[in-house]
């Protein structure tokens, strides 16, 4: 697949087999490409999809990402080849070595999803049809999520005879009420958009996924609009805070602003506003690899 991009070349990004990416506005567009096969994750997609997010915080001026699908589906969730391939699963006479092996996979596909957690920019899901399974892992691990009232949810992994493991488990129950988790993980049955609303799993329903990608990335705009400095800490503390108890958070906090805060970007913001304009604020300092020029 061809990236397209509005900014210069030394913001270009390479070709995914799995997704479309798009940039526009300091808004990276991230679109799944596979909607002949449901956009299923397939092998690709798992080795693409935390390398994408990588170059697109270290490569890019994006200040915060959208991620959407193409055709009926968001996605049908993991491509059962991923099991089924015997490069994919580990192999050994000794089942304690065959169970370690397995064990590192897992963490290794949770890992792909966690990389929208541990990027400084903001992630937002647009889902259409159904998001399933695996899909889902990637719906919770996004920091917003909004849907068409045509889209489902659905732990598909309980009908199929395993239990949910790369963070749907773990995330919902973060995101509404524990005792609807459990009846979707013990059934298996699809979750409606107007559901999903009701307990607050996503934002906002639209009518249709052209309706919801505008909506979408109006958001994306008033998210990159804001200080990115002060947007990557918001992330930072929001996440922290999930984890921890409202003490140790409030100590990260005192930690972070005394060393994080300064009085530039406000000055921006109140110099703006008294001239009526947009505040224009300097990019975070691009993310490199260890000792990279």
């Amino acid at each position: 697949m061809t990236t397209s991009t509005s900014l210069t070349s030394t913001n270009s990004l390479p070709a995914y087999n799995s997704f479309n990416v798009t940039l526009e506005n300091k808004i990276a567009h991230v679109q799944f490409a596979r909607p002949e096969a449901m956009n299923s994750m397939n092998k690709a997609f798992w080795l693409e999809l935390p390398q994408c997010m990588f170059d697109i915080e270290s490569k890019t001026d994006a200040r915060v990402i959208v991620i959407s699908s193409t055709g009926k589906h968001f996605s049908a969730g993991m491509d059962l080849a991923v099991f089924s391939d015997s490069s994919s699963m580990p192999q050994s006479k000794d089942p304690s070595r065959m169970a370690e092996g397995l064990r590192r996979l897992v963490l290794q596909l949770q890992a792909t999803l966690t990389s929208l957690e541990e990027i400084r920019l903001p992630v937002l899901t647009a889902i259409q049809g159904g998001c399933i399974g695996g899909a889902l892992d990637l719906a919770c691990v996004a920091d917003s999520r909004y849907c068409t009232a045509d889209a489902y949810f659905t732990i598909k992994e309980t009908e199929l005879g395993m239990t949910a493991d790369v963070g749907t488990l773990q995330r919902l129950p973060k995101l509404i009420p524990a005792g609807i988790v459990k009846e979707l993980a013990f059934t298996g049955r699809k979750f409606s958009a107007q559901e999903a609303h009701q307990f607050g799993l996503v934002n906002q329903v639209f009518d249709d996924q052209q309706s919801m990608l505008a909506g979408v990335m109006e958001i994306a705009a008033q998210i990159a609009t804001n200080s990115p400095l002060a947007v990557t800490g918001c992330k930072e503390m929001l996440n922290y805070s999930r984890d921890h108890s409202v003490e140790d958070s409030l100590k990260y906090m005192a930690t972070w602003q005394a060393g994080m805060f300064r009085p530039n970007d406000m000055m921006k913001t109140f110099q703006a506003k008294a001239m009526k304009t947009q505040a224009e604020y300097e990019d975070l300092l691009p993310v490199k690899g260890l000792f990279e020029k």
